[in-house]
């Protein structure tokens, strides 16, 4: 890493972790520096505590105003995170804040090109999995099933390659079967109804959920796993669990501050504004996140893939209250049966919906910044 780089890399981490300006959140902190080496960002809940009880303190994510409104320290920190803070190659964050982010086929690892079929895939798995599912073809592993499929050798078997786009949720009903652009041809099905007075339920097709081109732009947004990486040879104890949790703040805000880049209509507000919305909803965004991964296990929460914490590691980290806090949300969110398109638009809701007083109407923003 240059000299510029590490530069850019203390400053970004020294912006975030500086103490809000609201006297409300005024508290004690642990600060320490991100071990970083992670080739994920992962979703994480602070980079500060009160001690051990009063939970997760926000980061500063809206300084003074007169800092702001010139061209001081804290607007070219902030400039210098969304410019550059990718390219360290200890976070390796692949959320440009300026562009969309490069996302990873999940069938090959090749570069994804978009979604297809319900999954960020390359253009040959897309085209692959379309020509499979058109032609109706039956492949058959020469081995045990169990190929290793890459881009270099998802060529080597079509028949664990299209049980990989299966497995990652490629979606038959997408393909158009008719090998006809613009639509499906129209098959008239005669029934009879002496014969068959019911319909044949193999012959029902689940209804495909509407298109709609904002989800999808939020889907493709989405951050990629990231896992805490707790150290094995420490001990467990409440330092650690609170370290832990710590150190995926850190990346999470990194990351969330390009994922808000991405939602529409976000880059056009001025800087100041994009930094106090972030301000005020970045704890919810993070709680939604704590949520969704937690769907689908019972009186645990996931802060990670590889960090879950039930009531006993929760009560010996302080964290009782803010697990039963989310773990009500877990259940309400489960009996109402979240998915994911449902989840990546509540969190751009929470960040446009935020209840941030600072933010000025479009035509003042236009006029400040003129």
């Amino acid at each position: 890493m240059s000299n510029k780089d590490r530069h850019i890399d203390s400053s970004c981490s020294s912006f975030i972790k500086t103490e809000p300006s609201s006297p409300a959140s005024l508290t004690d902190s642990v600060n320490h520096h991100s071990p970083g080496g992670s080739s994920d960002a992962s979703g994480s809940y602070s980079s500060t505590m009160n001690g051990h009880q009063n939970g997760l303190d926000s980061p500063p994510l809206y300084p003074s105003a007169p800092i702001l409104g010139g061209s001081g320290p804290v607007r070219k920190l902030y400039d210098d995170c969304s410019s550059t803070i990718v390219e360290d190659p200890q976070t390796k964050c692949e959320y440009m804040l300026n562009s969309m982010p490069k996302r990873l086929c999940l069938v090959c690892g090749d570069i994804a090109s978009g979604y297809h079929y319900g999954v960020a895939s390359c253009e040959a798995c897309k085209a692959f999995f379309k020509r499979t599912i058109q032609g109706n073809i039956e492949y058959s592993c020469p081995a045990t099933n169990e190929c290793e499929i890459t881009k270099r050798r998802r060529k080597s078997c079509q028949a664990c390659r299209f049980m990989k786009c299966l497995k990652v949720g490629m979606l038959k009903e997408g393909v158009r079967l008719d090998r006809v652009r613009g639509g499906r041809q129209k098959y008239k099905r005669r029934i009879d109804a002496e014969n068959s007075p019911y319909l044949n339920p193999q012959l029902v097709q689940p209804a495909k959920k509407p298109y709609n081109k904002i989800v999808s732009h939020l889907l493709v947004a989405e951050p990629e796993k990231i896992y805490a990486m707790p150290d094995p040879t420490v001990p467990d104890s409440d330092i650690k669990a609170l370290t832990t949790l710590c150190d995926l703040a850190d990346r999470e805000l990194v990351v969330i501050i390009g994922w808000a880049k991405h939602i529409p209509g976000f880059s056009t507000l001025s800087l100041a504004d994009q930094m106090s919305l972030l301000q005020s909803a970045w704890m919810e965004i993070l709680i939604l996140g704590v949520v969704y991964r937690s769907l689908s296990f019972e009186d645990e929460l996931v802060y990670a893939d590889d960090y879950i914490m039930d009531e006993d590691q929760s009560k010996l980290a302080g964290l009782l209250d803010l697990n039963n806090a989310i773990l009500q949300l877990v259940k309400k969110y489960k009996s109402m049966k979240l998915e994911k398109e449902e989840f990546v638009t509540l969190k751009a809701i929470a960040l446009a919906n935020s209840e941030e007083t600072r933010v000025f109407p479009m035509e003042k923003s236009v006029t400040r910044r003129q």
